[in-house]
């Protein structure tokens, strides 16, 4: 089936989003470092859409709207694009710490798995797709990569949403232990099939100086570099907003986990990432 298989970047056609219905598109930058040019070099020339199976690149709203440079470094998603292909749904398994499981927010339906699972439902009409919710408050990425031996063969995902890198960096772990581990990870995870996508730090003022905070961020950007991993630069986009839209209020009152408008923007991020590097065709990962 494989959708008339259509990648609309940042067109009208985008769906709009569960919590806002006035959508913008997302913004792009004309500088030629910007990741978003290695993605649009990599598109196809779009078909005609069929009305009733098409895939979107999901558009930002303008509460969220940040420079795509901003959101995401671009990098293919094999098994994603193989279930599509083949006409199949997509379990995604998002693991993580609070940011996952969804301190702060209001109900259960409002933290970033629930959202992104409606989001990329309507961004990918017609295919069924379930985001397992598995977050753990307080979480460091070596626990969560222990867990991800048991949950990757008892939930046998499509692809793993791995938002990892602020407990680690809280509590000081060393950033070479930091970084041998997570890269032993998605090795394993890709020789089992399954993609990996990187969902980097919290932004929050209270570590904006914190120099082991961006030891660890930097590691993340190595990482992905090296092994050809999406990864959604979460710091950068909500650095973003809160630079140039002081008025929103994306923090929960304890000044550190999200609210529900953080956890929009959150899976707004993931998203659209995730929809635009449906068919970015880069060099072989590393095994």
């Amino acid at each position: 089936m494989f959708l008339a298989a259509v990648l609309f970047v940042g067109t009208a056609q985008a769906q709009s989003t569960p919590v806002d219905n006035s959508q913008a598109p997302a913004a792009t930058s004309s500088a030629t470092n910007d990741p978003a040019a290695a993605i649009d070099a990599a598109v196809p020339t779009p078909a005609p859409p069929d009305p009733n199976n098409a895939v979107v690149q999901y558009a930002l709203s303008s509460q969220c709207s940040v420079p795509s440079k901003e959101i995401a470094s671009p990098a293919p998603l094999s098994a994603m694009v193989s279930k599509l292909e083949a006409g199949k749904g997509l379990r995604i398994l998002a693991i993580g710490s609070s940011s996952t499981w969804g301190i702060g927010a209001s109900t259960r339906q409002k933290n970033y798995p629930s959202q992104l699972e409606t989001m990329l439902e309507k961004s990918m009409r017609g295919v069924d797709i379930e985001v397992v919710n598995r977050g753990v408050s307080g979480e460091t990425s070596e626990t969560t990569a222990d867990r991800l031996k048991t949950e990757a063969v008892l939930i046998k995902p499509d692809v793993v949403l791995w938002q990892l890198g602020t407990n680690d960096a809280i509590q000081h772990v060393p950033v070479d232990t930091f970084e041998l581990n997570v890269r032993k990870t998605i090795k394993a995870l890709r020789r089992k099939g399954i993609d990996v996508v990187l969902v980097g730090l919290q932004y929050t003022p209270n570590y904006s100086r914190d120099t082991h905070y961006f030891a660890i961020r930097d590691a993340l950007n190595r990482i992905a570099a090296d092994l050809n991993v999406l990864y959604v630069k979460r710091y950068s986009a909500m650095e973003f907003i809160a630079r140039t839209k002081a008025n929103m209020k994306m923090l929960a009152d304890d000044g550190f986990h999200l609210n529900d408008m953080g956890y929009q923007c959150m899976a707004e991020h993931i998203a659209n990432a995730v929809t635009a590097n449906l068919f970015v065709r880069r060099r072989k990962p590393a095994s």
